[in-house]
């Protein structure tokens, strides 16, 4: 049997562990892709176009939303980001699983054009737990991390928007029912031809 991919989506608020959780994801499950996004920052070094990030200019990604070539898009600080509608669906129509790791206001954009795909929101065990570890970081203020604290309890909110919720509490363990979701979405009926 041959099935179209599956779009994977996981957000949840800012230093819940979105990123490590997508590393180890990646390096444990085989079959899926990481979406690469479009940005209009300069490449860091060791950044390579097409690997990292699709590098374009500002002109070139005002075009690609004119276009509506970006599932979404936001602008962060001087920068824009974006998913690219092609490449995601290209791989999906070649039978890829492809996983995205993406704010919440995106995650949403991509929900209303793309509904059938699986949305997880990664939660933190609680308000105080996140708090701690953003301190632990020693990467932002203590204005930064209270700004970060307030959004999340707005942020918490918006998880009931998700198919699943995962409370990252513990990396290994949130990392198993990632892959557990993903190994029974794989298996739904509708999902085969």
């Amino acid at each position: 049997m041959s099935k179209k991919g599956t779009l994977f989506v996981i957000s949840g608020p800012s230093g819940v562990g979105k990123g490590t959780l997508k590393e180890v994801l990646l390096a444990e499950l085989a079959g899926i892709k990481l979406s690469i996004s479009v940005t209009t920052r300069k490449p860091r070094v060791g950044e390579v176009d097409g690997r990292d990030y699709f590098f374009v200019s500002e002109e070139t990604f005002k075009e690609l939303i004119l276009e509506d070539k970006l599932l979404e898009w936001a602008k962060v600080y001087t920068n824009m980001y974006g998913t690219p509608r092609d490449f995601v669906l290209e791989n999906l129509n070649q039978g890829q699983d492809i996983l995205l790791e993406i704010d919440i206001q995106g995650a949403l954009q991509i929900k209303k054009k793309m509904p059938d795909g699986v949305f997880i929101f990664i939660s933190p065990p609680s308000i105080e737990e996140l708090g701690l570890r953003l301190y632990s970081r020693g990467k932002d203020s203590q204005e930064s991390i209270n700004i970060r604290l307030a959004a999340c309890k707005d942020e918490l909110k918006y998880s009931k928007h998700y198919n699943y919720i995962v409370v990252n509490d513990n990396i290994s363990e949130a990392v198993d029912k990632l892959k557990s979701i993903i190994v029974a979405e794989r298996c739904k009926i509708e999902k085969l031809d």
